[in-house]
Parts: C-alpha cells; sequence; structure tokens
C-alpha cells in the first residue's frame, strides 16, 4: 500500500516544494557506520529484523562517506583514529549530521588515557548524543528518530553557511531492573 492507493485516480496534490524535500530527506538517511568497539554490535542489532530500522528509512548502510548523510561514531576512538574519522566526515555532502552512540564516542567512557579522545564532539560536530555502555538499540533509533524530527523541521541547510550541530541527548528508554541478592549455595 502505497501513496498511490491513498490518491485518487484523476486527483491531483499541492503542497510546498520544502515538504516534499523534507520528507524524501528523513525517509532516506544513509548511515555511515564508525563501530570501533562494542557499540557496534548494538549498532548492527538495530538493523536486524527485531529492531528493523528499515522501517526509518535508514536501512542502507554505507561504507563510503560521499554516499551516506548520516554519520554514527559507535565505540571509543583513539587518537591515531581521530584523522581518518574527521576525513570521513570531511568527505560526506551537505547536510550531514552526527550521532555519537555510547559512553565512548561521547566522553571517552572508561578509557581515562592518553590513548583515547575524550569525546568525538572536540573534533567533528555532533547532533544526537546516545547514552549508555552499550545503548540499547532502542535508544539508537531514538537518535535516529530525533535527527528525522529535526529535517522535518530545519528545511534546507542555511543559505552558503553550515549549520550548528543540534546537541541533543536521547534519554534511556528501559530503567534497569534490580540485581538479585542474596545467592546462596544449597544445605
Amino acid at each position: 500500500m502505497g501513496i498511490e492507493a491513498a490518491l485518487p485516480v484523476d486527483g491531483f496534490l499541492t503542497t510546498q516544494l520544502r515538504h516534499v524535500i523534507n520528507w524524501a530527506r528523513r525517509s532516506s538517511l544513509w548511515p555511515m557506520p564508525f563501530a570501533t568497539a562494542c557499540c557496534g554490535i548494538e549498532l548492527m542489532a538495530t538493523a536486524c529484523s527485531r529492531y528493523d530500522l528499515a522501517r526509518f528509512g535508514a536501512e542502507v548502510m554505507r561504507f563510503s562517506p560521499r554516499q551516506a548523510d548520516l554519520l554514527i561514531v559507535a565505540g571509543r576512538i583513539s587518537v591515531k583514529m581521530m584523522p581518518v574519522l574527521q576525513r570521513i566526515y570531511e568527505q560526506m555532502p551537505e547536510p550531514k549530521w552526527v550521532i555519537s552512540m555510547g559512553a565512548c564516542a561521547s566522553t571517552g567512557g572508561v578509557f581515562d588515557n592518553y590513548a583515547v579522545v575524550q569525546g568525538c564532539d572536540q573534533f567533528i560536530p555532533v547532533d544526537v548524543y546516545v547514552p549508555g555502555c552499550p545503548p540499547r538499540p532502542e535508544q539508537l533509533i531514538e537518535g535516529v528518530m530525533a535527527i528525522q524530527r529535526h529535517i522535518d523541521k530545519e528545511g534546507l541547510p542555511p543559505p552558503g553557511g553550515k549549520r550548528a550541530p543540534l546537541e541533543v541527548v536521547v534519554q534511556p528508554t528501559h530503567t534497569p531492573r534490580a540485581q538479585p541478592v542474596g545467592l546462596t549455595m544449597g544445605v
């Protein structure tokens, strides 16, 4: 069932061009995964049938930055890897968005040392932060939906300039259950 089923046969549809462009851009995000650690497994789970990122138009993972418009940074970034990440970001066409997925990509996580960058937002602009270690697939989907909501409102990029990053933080979608206490061994 597509749009042709909703329209009358001899009818016509009027709208503003920017609404059509925003709808097309929102419905066809092409993510570029930059997964370096355990958050990459959750990113892969997001694309599987249980969570189905394809429902939101972002199932086409592109491994070429020139074909992607959404960069998902998942996992820790070493100092040696940062120039590669910056080059990938620079090669992406405008408009482009960035999701920082997990504690390591956002703040360095538990790796507080000289070899790990303490947040990728020091080097590239980040639009949505997805917290967690690792974050659940539902949280990543909420991050993609936050970018889609922004695309609907934003419209075309500002003329002759770059847009400011959104810096949205996605709230956790679940509450952890209490762990069982008082394990006793048989007698």
